[in-house]
């Protein structure tokens, strides 16, 4: 009876044996380790948590120890190329006298945590979109009076060099709309199809080597086992094509890129729980973003470079919006990498 209550806990319950070997884990236990209790009994806790906080283990075997109970918060848990900020407790179980067992209870945190920080990045990236596109749209009519009095005043000319001076109008009005066009985002809704996400990367692999030289290296780290997802192809060749041309010209078009993929389970994409998301990693060895832009790379008209136009990466993320995902970005020098999820969908969920 007592297993079937732990098996619909929403928090992970690990118990270890006094030499630390795992005797139980409940299937929220599963997912937060990725992996089946069937493999995972049995194992020690150094190798369950070899890579993680290290903090973890050692209050394990403090508990162990003192026989006290502890709580930490706030720890890394690292498996299967995922990564978890969990709350334990720590409770020691008796048997006369003496420590038998040690019960280990893990509750996920970065959810809450990743929430708040998306709500909030969503509200300040929507107000900046919604101000770009109310200055998008009263720029454009002047424009547009401003290239047919140029049209005119070209059919009026007969000085040829006169004629230079309104075409030279009638093309500047052209870019500037074509601009104005990029900062008022896609306008299309997405025609999703079941699609295979490394057609798409191979696509923008193609694409981005042959527009660079060759001492761009591009290395493909693809996990052929992640499930196919109900996108546009289109948009998201574009948007993952936005965010892989951002990092040739980190690296200046001399670097590695590496595209990477992985299955991302148990995601909270704002307040939408998915089992699965594809998880694309786009990976350059450039200087790094600073820490005063890593915040707002993703604003229109935001851009680390005097030639950029820094709609490429607020394009790339309202695609990615669209398909109801999400992109992260972390960055340090010689490592940066823009993570895209996008969630694997159930027939259900789409319908």
């Amino acid at each position: 009876m007592y297993k079937r209550i732990l098996e619909h806990l929403n928090t992970a319950i690990l118990l270890f044996s006094r030499d630390l070997k795992l005797l139980y884990i409940n299937s929220t236990g599963e997912m937060m380790l990725a992996d089946s209790a069937k493999h995972l009994r049995r194992q020690a806790a150094r190798e369950l948590f070899k890579t993680s906080d290290p903090a973890l283990l050692m209050n394990i075997n403090q508990c162990l120890k003192t026989g006290e109970p502890l709580v930490d918060r706030e720890l890394g848990l690292n498996r299967m190329s995922q990564s978890l900020t969990i709350n334990i407790s720590v409770t020691p179980l008796f048997e006369n006298d003496i420590v038998n067992e040690v019960l280990v209870e893990m509750q996920q945190v970065d959810n809450h945590l990743r929430i708040s920080k998306e709500e909030q990045q969503l509200s300040q990236q929507n107000t900046a979109r919604l101000l770009v596109r109310g200055l998008a749209h009263e720029i454009k009519n002047p424009l547009g009076g401003l290239r047919g009095a140029a049209q005119l005043l070209d059919l009026e000319l007969h000085d040829p060099e006169l004629k230079e001076y309104t075409q030279i109008i009638i093309a500047e009005s052209d870019r500037l709309q074509g601009l104005l066009d990029k900062m008022l985002g896609p306008n299309k809704l997405p025609h999703k199809a079941s699609l295979n996400i490394h057609e798409v990367l191979e696509r923008v692999r193609q694409l981005v080597q042959v527009e660079a030289s060759s001492s761009l290296r591009i290395k493909c780290d693809y996990d052929p086992s992640i499930p196919t997802v109900h996108a546009d192809k289109d948009q998201l060749i574009q948007a993952i094509l936005n965010i892989t041309r951002n990092a040739v010209q980190a690296v200046e078009g001399k670097g590695c890129i590496t595209l990477r993929t992985r299955v991302h389970r148990n995601l909270a994409i704002g307040r939408k729980q998915y089992k699965l998301a594809a998880k694309i990693d786009i990976i350059d060895d450039g200087p790094g973003i600073d820490n005063d832009m890593i915040n707002q790379i993703f604003y229109p008209m935001v851009t680390g470079r005097a030639e950029g136009t820094g709609l490429g990466l607020s394009i790339a993320q309202a695609l990615v919006n669209q398909h109801s995902g999400m992109i992260e970005c972390n960055s340090e020098p010689g490592h940066t990498v823009f993570s895209v999820y996008l969630p694997v969908e159930t027939h259900n969920e789409k319908t």
